[in-house]
């Protein structure tokens, strides 16, 4: 077989870490009782017939560790700002000032402690979803890639192999990012 075609590892492990990567940007939206930009990085708004995120109608900061506020560029997408951070999830009672839009953060309670980890674990499984998928990918294509005679069986048990270990690592790293997010939520 003068043809040999082999898998791209590397691209394999890139798409594995690219979950790990959305992971972690949905765990910085997870609240642990200190105001954060990052908090309503998942918030989308609707806002000129279309869906768009938060940070892209009104400016985000925080000017002390109990709140949040959103400047709005455009009086218009208030109440459409307003409307989506009351809906989102986080527990955020906004209050309006104009195009000012205050968000105190409330100190977290142990049942809401309790269901904050609840929605990490979720995030997490989604990851780990994601990297099945994507492991998922790969075995198919190494199976293609024999049968199409363009690797042997050792071959494609090789590299099978490698990645089984990638996506057990990656998995694993998973696993510690939830363990390191579910300490900092658990944290009074």
């Amino acid at each position: 077989m003068a043809d040999q075609k082999t898998l791209d590892i590397a691209d394999v492990e890139r798409r594995m870490r690219g979950a790990l990567q959305a992971l972690k940007q949905e765990f910085s939206g997870l609240r642990t009782g200190r105001a954060s930009a990052g908090l309503l990085d998942p918030i989308m708004v609707e806002a000129y017939g279309q869906t768009m995120p938060l940070n892209q109608v009104g400016t985000v900061g925080v000017p002390e560790p109990r709140m949040i506020t959103v400047q709005v560029w455009d009086k218009g997408m208030v109440s459409a700002v307003d409307k989506a951070i009351r809906t989102s999830g986080l527990g955020l009672n906004p209050n309006v000032d104009g195009t000012l839009i205050r968000l105190p953060i409330p100190e977290l309670n142990q049942e809401r402690r309790t269901e904050l980890t609840k929605i990490a674990a979720k995030y997490t499984e989604q990851a780990r979803v994601a990297i099945r998928n994507v492991r998922r990918d790969a075995m198919d294509e190494l199976k293609r890639l024999e049968k199409d005679g363009h690797m042997s069986q050792d071959d494609h048990k090789v590299v099978a192999d490698k990645v089984q270990k990638l996506t057990d690592k990656v998995i694993g790293e998973v696993d510690a990012a939830l363990a390191h997010k579910e300490g900092e939520i658990m944290q009074v």
